[in-house]
């Protein structure tokens, strides 16, 4: 499916093809709920890197998040990249060098249709802020910390990949 998608000042456009375009994994982790969590989580997508086209690029800036190490417990910086417009603040797609034929934009910066996913899945639940109340569903499933399902392993147990 190819998604179109943009920041809210408009001055950065972009489309990309994605197999995984069901808005399904919420994250609830700290990056993503302090960069892009209006709800107290964001959504990514799963997308094919080689196929980003962006207009504004200029309005373009990154952030690289600050994780603590579990061996350590240092702080040091992720490789993956949060892009994001720099006049808007809309968080725009993360992009990590481990994955480099991945994009994953931000379901809430898409304006495509999206298609409704038949189930959900809530990860990250031990790092969710306590103001936030799940909206957990009868099918949808709950992690702690990140499940060992994929974006494309959900998408192709339940025969929805395009």
């Amino acid at each position: 499916m190819k998604l179109a998608g943009s920041c809210h000042c408009g001055s950065v456009n972009f489309s990309v093809n994605s197999p995984h375009p069901y808005p399904f994994n919420f994250c609830y982790c700290s990056i993503c709920r302090k960069t892009a969590g209006a709800g107290g989580y964001a959504i990514n997508l799963g997308a094919e890197f080689a196929t980003l086209e962006v207009s504004g690029r200029e309005c373009i800036s990154v952030y690289k998040a600050r994780i603590k190490d579990e061996v350590t417990g240092e702080m040091r910086e992720s490789p993956g990249e949060r892009s994001f417009c720099r006049i808007c603040a809309s968080v725009l797609w993360v992009w990590d060098p481990r994955w480099p034929d991945l994009v994953h934009p931000f379901a809430s910066v898409i304006d495509s249709e999206l298609p409704v996913p038949s189930e959900r899945t809530h990860l990250m639940l031990d790092s969710k802020a306590g103001w936030v109340q799940e909206d957990i569903r009868g099918s949808d499933k709950t992690f702690p910390h990140y499940p060992e399902e994929s974006l494309a392993e959900w998408h192709e147990r339940l025969g929805l990949v395009s």
